[in-house]
């Protein structure tokens, strides 16, 4: 086990912004960390990588304890900060030569180089680290965690700033580093997360409100959705009476999606529908709710009571 969380706690003042929290990521594992802003994801990240001590709650990072081995831990982990603070007047092999000799890694030179071209930053490699964009600044931030080949990633943020294409070279970058490495990186663009990682975890408010593959979260019972398109038009009020459905939405008054738990039994209730009806289908299939509707649904805040 690469990453282990066990009960942990941290609040400032009589918040709680990491509350009782327990997970566990393995080598080879690439996890997506989501939650709303505040929910206590970088909170959690600095407490895994040894920045911040917890209140509560054990950390253990290849079955090292973060708090008895503090300096053996960050040599086996790699971390992007979401601030990625840069020696700014410092050129990019200047400043990766700097970190390469605080690694003490025995050949500097070969080690700048090749994080240099595993992330794409041989073309601005001259610059000094200021006249960088934004993009090109996150890349650094990734190459310095890459730099001492870490077996554990920990990457906040890895592609704010970075333009589609960057963000696609990036994404493939990560995804070469999973292959042998424990990789666990936060993000709000959801979709990257959906083409990167198997599981993931979802935290609101300090606490775990999922842990599981994304498959199986986007089979789960509220995530189901039947997509169903007919030729005439038709009132709400007809499908909504279905039995089985959760809520319907249109796209169209001739183009509906309907959630529910049992997609099955709703495909059959809109043929019967139609039959009874006369109405014609001309489009009807199953499918699971996106990321982001996960994702909403699971950390939405209640409704407010009108005053």
């Amino acid at each position: 086990m690469s990453i282990e969380v066990s009960n942990l706690v941290k609040a400032y003042g009589s918040q709680r912004a990491v509350n009782d929290l327990t997970f566990r990521v393995n080598r080879g594992e690439i996890v997506g960390f989501l939650g709303p802003n505040g929910a206590g994801k970088s909170t959690t990240m600095k407490m895994i990588t040894g920045y911040l001590q917890p209140d509560a709650g054990t950390v253990r990072v290849c079955g090292l304890d973060v708090q008895q081995n503090p300096v053996a831990v960050r040599q086996k982990i790699g971390y992007l900060p979401e601030s990625n603070a840069l020696y700014s007047d410092l050129y990019v092999r200047e400043y990766l030569g700097f970190l390469a000799e605080l690694h003490r890694l025995p050949q500097r030179r070969a080690a700048v180089e090749w994080a240099i071209e595993t992330v794409g930053l041989k073309p601005e490699a001259n610059k000094k680290i200021h006249q960088l964009s934004k993009g090109y600044k996150q890349r650094v931030g990734i190459a310095a965690a890459l730099l001492h080949d870490p077996e554990v990633l920990i990457l906040d943020e890895p592609t704010s700033g970075l333009d589609p294409n960057q963000i696609i070279e990036i994404r493939e970058v990560i995804r070469r580093q999973g292959a042998n490495k424990t990789v666990l990186f936060s993000s709000h663009i959801l979709q990257e997360v959906e083409a990167i990682c198997d599981r993931v975890l979802i935290i609101n408010k300090g606490g775990l409100v999922a842990n599981d593959l994304l498959s199986n979260l986007q089979q789960a019972g509220h995530n189901q959705t039947v997509q169903v398109r007919f030729r005439e038009s038709l009132e709400p009020a007809w499908l909504e009476r279905l039995p089985g459905v959760q809520q319907v939405y249109a796209s169209s008054p001739r183009q509906w999606e309907l959630t529910c738990s049992d997609p099955e039994a709703v495909r059959q209730a809109l043929l019967r529908l139609a039959l009874e009806q006369q109405l014609n289908i001309e489009a009807l299939q199953s499918g699971s709710n996106s990321l982001e509707e996960i994702f909403r649904q699971l950390t939405a805040a209640p409704a407010e009571s009108p005053l």
